[in-house]
Parts: structure tokens; C-alpha cells; sequence
């Protein structure tokens, strides 16, 4: 690899030579690569987020693209500003008659060195996923969709490169490697014609030729057989056993190499139109062609039978991998995956895209462990079409998977979701945004069983978890580390002045964090929001006491050892035992929210009231309850101010006071008394609850007159009320539990909301 400042490229354009010469912005971001036509790569190299100046041979100019601004005063100079296009750029160069006369190639690397080893894991392993999902689909045997290879180029490629995963697999390569390193074996028997004189054992053959073979040797008359026979053949012939690699299984896997080669060279011939499937398909069967021009394969035949139910094909390693390649090759080939288009086309290779597509389906196999996911629905994410096997799952397309946990304790609804969108504007108590629409990469809703979706959106009942996939994320730090802070915990002038700079590059990681706080405070029910990125730390933030509310970052790599799954599968967990809590704080939120919200009514009160901090905390004016009640005479109200207490008569009699959580919570009592319904009689109540006192307990205390009835709820009367309360007289005919005329003494509960807002001075 040779790194520099400038790099030119010389091309052939109307018979003659022209030069593009490029100059590098930032030092050594241009390179030249020796093993790129090995992988169907440019060279000439540069690097994805940099900008380059460029000037072309006088009379030549690069169309202009997104990629490509010419200079005002040198149409045959300007700028290449690649962002985040990464993969072979074709940029066509014009004449000076405006027509397209040649193109230049130069590829665009991503900026973390370990893309193109990761782009390849990770399509395979996509391939891999999807492979698995047809076998259960549909069996090889019962598919009858042919191959288009007269398919349009971006779906002929894309069904390439399914194909190429396949087969430029680090697997498929090592299980090669294994049979040809240690291929199985036979001993089959031959002839051969050995000198007599080196016989060690005799039977019934040599003993025939012995007697009637020709080219013979007279024996000596001293020799014991010569009484027997006269002479003896110079040589015999000997049956011998020899070990050969000429087996069954092993013709087999001739005639898969050859043919994939030939399933290869298909592809080749007939993308015409596609310079891309040409360059990479000629690759790939020289390979193939390399791989059969093995010693081991010159004395191997052709099979006259496929051994397909051989204990070796099905079970020795490197020989069961073949056979599954071979099985699943030309389902690979019909595969259509739309989304692929938009990793692959145009001869981009944009790793961004496809690390989200892999997370997908890492997330889909985490999912359905942990929660138990029926099958059924996975299999559904392939369909047939009329030219395929459709892969559905494309950016910008809801794709939901769904399915039921079932446990001891509790039954739950479970629905994994990819590019759902939140609708904006969206009214409570609906689903979606209260802002603008929002659409995260995947999202886990969980609500319980035997209602919808909409039911539990409308009841408070579901919870929403996102998760955001973020491949150009190198570091957790980026995201969710603290940034350069002066003493009073701003943000200093130069953190500010970086992150304006990355932001205006497309690289501003912190936003990433802004986009969760998005999720989790704009979409309605939302319980956690967390970004994905193939990093190595993982950190998670609750909002509270429990698991959620929460944020955070999951490490997932591209890797077959360490991918960091287990952390995200290790969360899943933790919300399956939150979930199975039936006393979590956020029930009880979001039971709060439901209650607070649902009402449609809003009530505005402006009075002075007590604020609510320390012991008062818990005060609010319209759930702070107040009890109104009745004094027959100034002896009565006398002997309540000086014991403390007043009492409500209990039972069905009219006039007793109903039993409830308003009357058990209530705070504050309000007296009134005959023909004087407008007081200033208002008495806090100590928080301990109301009492039964019997008709002598009451006697006891000296109670005035006797009392009427049985038992009593008694309630003891607290210090002085706050001086909001002071001075006020409200009019209790305008309450709406009072009853008029003989009912004027029931007593009935109110709040201090309806209170305050029958003030009467």
C-alpha cells in the first residue's frame, strides 16, 4: 500500500491519452493498492469524509454530480467531495462537445480500516441467514422458479452477490482446504506383473500360471520342482492394493466446484451491461478454476451417481459445508433482496447500510431467544414472487415480526419492528409522535396479553424500546462519554467550534445521543432508546431506580467470536424480568400518566394555595380531597375545636358518610351548619385516617346530647390550616355534592380544586 498527497490516473478516451491528476486536502488520504484488482477494486483509492482537487487534461471535464463540483474559471479542474459514498466511484468524463467519451474509476474507502473485512462477514452472514430461512421456506426439491438472467443489472447484481458471499466465504474456502488437505480414501485392487523369483505366497493363480504361463524359464536339474515341472514363467501376474482419492464423495465435490464455476461463468456471460458482475464474476471462477487445478482433482472421474444420503457428505467436515453450498446455490441465485440495492448498486459498497441490515438479523436471533418467538413468523420475511425469492426487508419499509411470551407468572405480546414509523401530530391518547414523525431503525413493543395494539396504546399499557444502528461510530465516548467541560460544566468555546466542524462533515456522533433523547421523549410509550455500533464497550443509563426508562450504547461487531451479542441478549433478559414485575415504578407512571391524561377536561386554578415541597409534597388541588360536614349547634362545634375530633355517623341511614378512598384520604374538613351555608370553618386533618369510635366512646369524651346512633367514624383534627386558607369563605350550596333543603346536612366529599373555585370573598 502506497500512501501520498496526489495520485494520477491515465485513461484511453477517443484514441488518445488524458491524465487525471488528484491532490489530497488532508495528508496521505490517497492510496494506491496492490491487491485491488483482487477484490474488483479501483487502485487508485481515497477515503470517504475528505475532499479532493482534481484538474483534467485541457479539453476534458468530470461530469458534474453530487460527488464532483468543476471551478468557475477551469471547467477542467474542481473538487471530488465523496461524504459517506464508499465503493467504486465511475465518474464519466465529457468532451468538449458535452458527450460522454470515457469514465474514470477511483474507490472510496470507508474510513475504518476493517470495512472491506466486515462488509464481507457481514453480507455473508446475511446470505447465511437468509440460506436458512429458504431451506425452512421451501425445500430445494419443490422449487420451480428459474433463474432471469435477463433481470434488470442492479437485481442481476444483487443476486450476485448472494451468490459470491457464498462461495468467496471464509467457510467455503476453509472447507475446501480441509478436503484437499486431508481428502478421503479407498483401497482398490489392481494388477501388476511382478518377477517371479520375489513370490512370497502362492495360491490358485500363480499356481495356474505357473503351469501355463508363456515366456518361461527352464529350472536347473538339481532344482526340487523339476520332477514336477520343467520350467517355470519369468514373471507373473499379482493382484496389489492400492490407495486411491478416486471415490464417490470425492467426484462429488469435483462436480460441485465445476459446477459453480460454470453457475459463475452464467452470471458473467450474461451481464453484458454490467461491467461490475463481469469484473468480479471472472474473479471468482478463476478461483474456482485455480481450486480444481489441484493434483488431487487429475485422477478423480466424474461421478456416475450423487451419493447425497454418504455418512461423509452428511457428517466430515469440509465435505458437509459443499454439500449445503451445493443445496442452497441456486436458491441463492433466485433470491431478490430489493434492499440490497441500496448497498451494492451503482458499485457502491455502503457498509453503513449493510452493518444495519446485518444488525437486523442479529437482533431478529436475539429477539426470538429470549422471547420465545414462534418460528412462523421469522420464515415469513421470504416470499415467492413471480421472477424470486423476495427477501422484504429494504430501508424505509415497516417490517414487523410478532409473537407471544408465554411464562408462569404473566402472558405478553411481543412485536419486533424494522423502519416502523411514529406518525407525527399524533393526538393522546393514540400511538405515534406528538412532534414530527419519527423512524427508528428497530423497536421492540411489549404489552400484555388479550388486548391490541391500539387498546394498549389508548390504555398506557405498551412500551416501546429503539434501537438505532450507528456502523460509522468508533468509540461509546462519541455518543454517551462526557465532552470537553470548563469548571462550571459547559461545553468550552473549542468543544463547541469541533463539534460545529463535524457536524458541517456529516460526522457529528453526539447528535446520535440528541436522536435517542428524541425517540424516548417525542414517541408516546417509548421505555428506552439505544444506539448500536460495532465498538467494544457498552454502557446503559437508567432514568431512574429500574431498568427503564433508559439510554445507552451496545457494542455488536462484525466478528464469528466476540461479536458482543451477549450483552444486548443479557438487557433482553433484564427487561423480561421487568416486565414479569408487577409492582414496577414504571407501571405505577405509567397508571399515573393514564389517569392524568385520559381526561379531557382542564381544569385552571389561579387562587393562592399552599406550594408543594417538604411535608406537603403530596399536596395537589385537584386530588387533595376535603370532607363537608354538619353542626346542629355551637355546643357541637365547641366540643369539636376543643377535643380535636368530629364524627360521621356510620351505616345505611340517611345522613351517614360513605366509606371510601376519597373519605379515608381526605385532608381538610369543612363545617357548616343550619341556614348558614356560606363558612369560613375549614380544619386540616391529621393523616392517620378515620377512627370507629362506639356510642361510649363518645360519651366518654362528653359528647353533647346523646348520641343517635351505634358507631362512628371519627377524625382527628390537625394544627392550623396554611394562611391561604386563612380568611376565605366559600359558599357550599355552590359545591356539587350539596343538597339542597332537608338534604342540606348530608355530608359529601370535594377537592380543593372545586373548593377554591366557590370562594365567595
Amino acid at each position: 500500500m502506497a500512501e501520498s498527497n496526489s495520485k494520477s490516473v491515465t485513461l484511453i478516451v477517443e484514441g488518445k491519452s488524458i491524465v487525471l491528476n488528484l491532490f489530497a486536502e488532508k495528508p496521505d488520504s490517497i492510496i494506491e493498492l496492490a491487491d485491488a484488482k483482487e477484490n474488483a477494486e479501483a487502485p487508485i483509492q481515497i477515503i470517504e469524509g475528505h475532499f479532493y482537487e482534481y484538474n483534467l487534461t485541457i479539453g476534458y471535464v468530470l461530469e458534474p454530480s453530487e460527488v464532483v463540483t468543476q471551478s468557475r474559471i477551469n471547467q477542467s479542474t474542481g473538487r471530488i467531495s465523496p461524504n459517506t459514498y464508499v465503493g467504486t466511484l465511475s465518474l464519466p468524463v465529457l468532451n468538449s462537445q458535452g458527450s460522454r467519451c470515457g469514465e474514470v474509476k477511483i474507490e472510496v474507502q470507508s474510513t475504518k480500516s476493517k470495512y472491506r473485512s466486515e462488509y464481507r462477514f457481514m453480507l455473508e452472514e446475511i446470505t447465511d441467514k437468509c440460506m436458512d430461512l429458504l431451506m425452512h421456506h421451501s425445500s430445494p426439491v419443490s422449487q420451480n422458479v428459474e433463474i432471469n438472467f435477463d433481470a434488470d443489472a442492479n437485481t442481476l447484481y444483487q443476486r450476485f452477490a448472494f451468490l459470491k458471499s457464498v462461495l468467496d466465504s471464509e467457510e467455503f474456502k476453509d472447507s475446501v482446504h480441509k478436503i484437499l488437505s486431508a481428502p478421503v480414501s479407498r483401497w482398490k485392487e489392481t494388477e501388476i506383473e511382478k518377477d517371479i523369483r520375489g513370490v512370497r505366497r502362492m495360491n490358485s493363480s500363480l499356481t495356474r500360471q505357473i503351469g501355463s504361463a508363456k515366456n518361461r524359464l527352464d529350472l536347473p536339474n538339481q532344482h526340487p520342482l523339476k520332477s514336477i515341472v520343467c520350467s517355470i514363467p519369468a514373471r507373473v501376474r499379482m493382484t496389489n492394493k492400492i490407495e486411491t482419492v478416486d471415490t464417490q464423495e470425492n467426484r462429488f465435490i469435483k462436480f460441485a466446484l465445476e459446477y459453480f464455476q460454470t453457475f459463475v461463468g452464467d452470471f458473467r456471460i450474461k451481464a453484458k451491461s454490467n461491467p461490475k458482475v463481469q469484473e468480479e464474476a471472472k474473479i471468482l471462477e478463476d478461483n474456482l478454476e485455480q481450486v480444481l487445478g489441484h493434483s488431487v482433482f487429475k485422477e478423480i472421474g466424474r461421478p456416475t451417481v450423487l451419493p447425497l444420503n454418504s455418512p461423509v457428505l452428511q457428517r466430515k467436515e469440509g465435505y458437509r459445508e459443499v454439500l449445503r453450498v451445493w443445496l442452497m446455490i441456486d436458491l441463492a441465485a433466485k433470491l431478490i433482496w430489493h434492499g440490497g440495492d441500496d448497498v451494492y448498486s451503482a458499485g457502491k459498497r455502503d457498509v453503513a447500510i449493510l452493518y444495519e441490515y446485518w444488525v437486523f438479523f442479529k437482533l431478529v436471533d436475539l429477539v426470538k431467544e429470549v422471547f420465545k418467538i414462534d418460528s412462523k413468523s421469522i420464515e415469513d420475511l421470504i416470499e415467492k414472487t413471480d421472477d424470486g425469492l423476495l427477501l422484504k426487508l429494504k430501508q424505509g419499509k415497516h417490517l414487523p415480526i410478532e409473537g407471544d411470551f408465554i411464562s408462569d407468572s404473566r402472558k405478553l405480546n411481543i412485536q419486533f419492528s424494522y423502519n416502523r414509523t411514529f406518525g407525527g401530530s399524533s393526538r393522546f391518547p393514540k400511538g405515534g409522535s406528538w412532534t414530527s414523525s419519527q423512524r427508528p431503525d428497530y423497536t421492540l413493543s411489549i404489552w400484555p396479553k388479550g388486548i391490541n395494539q391500539e387498546q394498549a396504546e389508548h390504555e398506557d399499557l405498551i412500551v416501546h424500546i429503539h434501537f438505532d444502528a450507528k456502523y460509522k461510530v468508533n468509540e461509546i465516548g462519541e455518543i454517551l462519554g462526557e465532552a470537553d467541560l470548563d469548571e462550571s460544566n459547559e461545553l468550552t468555546s473549542e468543544a463547541l467550534i469541533a463539534e460545529k466542524n463535524q457536524q458541517k462533515k456529516g460526522i457529528y456522533k453526539r447528535a446520535d445521543l440528541l436522536k435517542m433523547h428524541a425517540y424516548r421523549d417525542a414517541i408516546r410509550r417509548t421505555g428506552g432508546a439505544y444506539v448500536i455500533y460495532p465498538g467494544s464497550e457498552t454502557l446503559v443509563k437508567q432514568g431512574f431506580h429500574e431498568l427503564l426508562p433508559g439510554l445507552g450504547a451496545f457494542s455488536l461487531r462484525p466478528s464469528r467470536t466476540d461479536s458482543g451479542s451477549e450483552n444486548i441478549k443479557s438487557f433482553l433478559l433484564k427487561v423480561v424480568e421487568h416486565f414479569l414485575n408487577r409492582t414496577s415504578q414504571r407501571e405505577k407512571i405509567a397508571l399515573k400518566t393514564y389517569e392524568t391524561y385520559f381526561s379531557q377536561e382542564i381544569n385552571i386554578l389561579k387562587h393562592p394555595l399552599p406550594e408543594n415541597f417538604g411535608p406537603n409534597r403530596s399536596f395537589q388541588a385537584d386530588e387533595t380531597f376535603v370532607l363537608v360536614g354538619f353542626f346542629n349547634d355551637q355546643e357541637h362545634l365547641a366540643w369539636y375545636i376543643k377535643e380535636g375530633l368530629y364524627n360521621f355517623r356510620t351505616g345505611t341511614d340517611r345522613g351517614s358518610l360513605p366509606f371510601g378512598r376519597k373519605e379515608t384520604e381526605a385532608e381538610y374538613l369543612l363545617l357548616h351548619t343550619h341556614g348558614k351555608t356560606k363558612t369560613d370553618l375549614l380544619f386540616k386533618i391529621k393523616k392517620k385516617g378515620p377512627r370507629i369510635f362506639s356510642k361510649n366512646d363518645l360519651i366518654k369524651k362528653k359528647y353533647p346530647g346523646n348520641p343517635g346512633g351505634e358507631l362512628y367514624l371519627v377524625y382527628e383534627l390537625g394544627p392550623e390550616i396554611e394562611i391561604e386558607f386563612k380568611n376565605k369563605v366559600w359558599d357550599v350550596t355552590k359545591l356539587q355534592g350539596f343538597t339542597s333543603n332537608r338534604g342540606s346536612g348530608i355530608p359529601f366529599t370535594t377537592t380543593i380544586a372545586e373548593l377554591m373555585g366557590v370562594v365567595s370573598n
